[in-house]
């Protein structure tokens, strides 16, 4: 039997039980490949959990909606990679809940903003943005200096994101685990029993806002801006390692 383009569109029924053919076999094209896949992340050294500083700057981050502005996703496009470097991986953003890949670029996208402007350039960035970037749009965060920082709840947070699978540490067995993973170092850190000795440790060794005698909001942000981006070292892979994840 043949049918036209009008016999179909006439057709209210065959029109429906077509439709669900076509999506059903888009849909099989797409999932039926991943039951072959073993992983879908990408095998690659240096990503690790946020620190409780960091942590707590994302979710100022998030709080002040900054995602509405800024994606975190670098698509794979020759023009995105000279302006931003290389393309997004699922790696990178493992240990983040929720992602901030973002749909809109209302400012520059901000997947590899870490470590390519000073600390105090971001601070007078987010307390004034058109005193640095003149055609900027983007609202003022004054407060972000002015506010200090609440670290109170960061234990539970960290507990809440070790719920989602993030491997902060409670035992013993989770710290070890953690040590041979990311290194002592990092173990240390991501340790939830030391939650607020680490934050402050890192804050006062680092002085993201500018002044050791306050810990404040800034501190926080500025510390998770600075390690977007940074814990890939895409030197040490070759051009099409990354294909085979695909």
């Amino acid at each position: 039997m043949k049918f036209s383009h009008e016999s179909i569109e006439i057709n209210a029924g065959l029109m429906i039980v077509l439709t669900m053919i076509a999506i059903s076999i888009g849909g099989l094209v797409e999932i039926v490949p991943l039951f072959y896949i073993d992983e879908t992340i990408e095998k690659v050294e240096g990503v690790r959990p946020y620190t409780p500083l960091e942590q707590k700057g994302r979710d100022i981050y998030t709080r002040e909606g900054c995602y509405l502005c800024h994606s975190q996703m670098i698509r794979p496009f020759r023009d995105e990679d000279m302006r931003y470097g290389h393309y997004s991986l699922a790696a990178e953003s493992q240990y983040d809940h929720p992602f901030q890949w973002g749909s809109k670029r209302t400012g520059p996208d901000l997947a590899r903003v870490g470590e390519k402007y000073s600390n105090q350039w971001h601070v007078q960035h987010l307390k004034a943005p058109r005193s640095v970037v003149p055609e900027s749009i983007m609202p003022n965060y004054p407060w972000l200096l002015e506010n200090d920082l609440d670290y109170s709840d960061i234990a539970d947070r960290m507990r809440a994101l070790k719920v989602t699978g993030v491997p902060y540490s409670l035992t013993t067995a989770e710290y070890q685990a953690n040590v041979e993973k990311f290194g002592k170092e990092t173990a240390d850190q991501l340790n939830i029993l030391e939650a607020e000795e680490n934050l402050l440790a890192q804050a006062q060794s680092e002085d993201f806002d500018g002044d050791r005698a306050r810990l404040t909001e800034m501190d926080a942000l500025v510390a998770y801006l600075q390690v977007l981006g940074t814990m890939v070292d895409f030197s040490k892979y070759d051009e099409g390692y990354f294909a085979e994840f695909r």
